[in-house]
């Protein structure tokens, strides 16, 4: 069963292969959310501090009775935190909202603040936050540390000047927008790709090719989006507060043929995410 299921990162930590996405989930709502997925047997939740939920995320963790060690927690740094002294205030800031003794995976959530994105230039700003994530990390307070949104030169300037090699590359990844080059080059140095919003903010729901696919192997479409982010060798974070979708969701013991598998990667790219599109990862 894929959520017993594990990767292993570059540094030996091991993260499991599914994980709870929390995105747009409210604080309030989030640690139900999270409850039932462990209860349904997931052990990786991913959040960040520009969804404003860590608190609730936490409160979710101590509820569900496992044990810590048990679990995989994943957050973000944000953005705007572009500064060593900003982003070590904002990293003590997680751990305090989660209440945990440690954090399993943190990263930078972009290479530019959101109002910039895409914009200029923040090699500078991103080896400061590098710094304050790696003395983290040094310390045995966060097991890995890695990247989100990040292009290959923005990667690049954290190989060439940090100390600490990224663990992973947090990225839009979907049927409909598969950006295989960046994908190949983390993939060369060690660094694995997780691909958010696997199912395409919803839009794959309504793809004539995607559900022609979908029905060929008796699965879902989220199914099929998930299988095929797992096959690219990326690390899919479905979102989603209900427990009929978790199971769903990780019900994905198939296999997509190589050939299908070509056909999935030349779909015409997505551009309209509907209401999405005014959000800068989907612009």
């Amino acid at each position: 069963m894929i959520l017993e299921e594990k990767f292993t990162l570059n540094n030996g930590v091991a993260i499991p292969k599914l994980a709870l996405g929390t995105w747009m989930v409210d604080n309030d709502d989030v640690s139900e959310a999270v409850q039932e997925a462990i209860k349904l047997g997931y052990r990786h939740i991913d959040t960040a501090q520009a969804y404003q939920n860590e608190e609730g995320v936490g409160k979710g963790i101590k509820a569900s009775g496992i044990d810590r060690k048990e679990l995989f927690i994943t957050t973000k740094l944000a953005a705007e935190e572009k500064t060593y002294d900003d982003a070590k205030k904002a990293i003590n800031e997680s751990f305090k909202k989660l209440d945990v003794d440690y954090i399993d995976l943190m990263i930078i959530h972009s290479p530019q603040p959101w109002n910039d994105f895409r914009g200029g230039n923040y090699d500078e700003g991103n080896l400061e936050a590098w710094k304050a994530l790696e003395e983290f990390y040094e310390a045995g307070k966060i097991k890995a540390i890695g990247l989100s949104n990040f292009e290959q030169s923005d990667i690049e300037n954290i190989l060439n000047k940090g100390h600490v090699k990224p663990a992973v590359n947090q990225i839009l990844v979907h049927i409909g927008k598969t950006p295989s080059e960046l994908i190949e080059f983390a993939q060369k140095n060690d660094i694995l790709t997780e691909g958010y919003s696997p199912l395409g903010h919803g839009v794959l729901m309504d793809h004539e090719t995607v559900k022609e696919m979908a029905d060929k192997y008796n699965v879902s479409v989220a199914q099929l989006a998930i299988r095929y982010s797992l096959q690219l060798g990326v690390l899919p974070l479905p979102k989603t507060t209900k427990s009929k979708h978790m199971l769903n969701n990780a019900d994905v013991d198939f296999e997509i043929s190589e050939e299908d598998m070509t056909t999935l990667k030349n779909v015409e790219e997505i551009k309209d995410y509907g209401d999405a599109n005014q959000m800068p990862v989907f612009q």
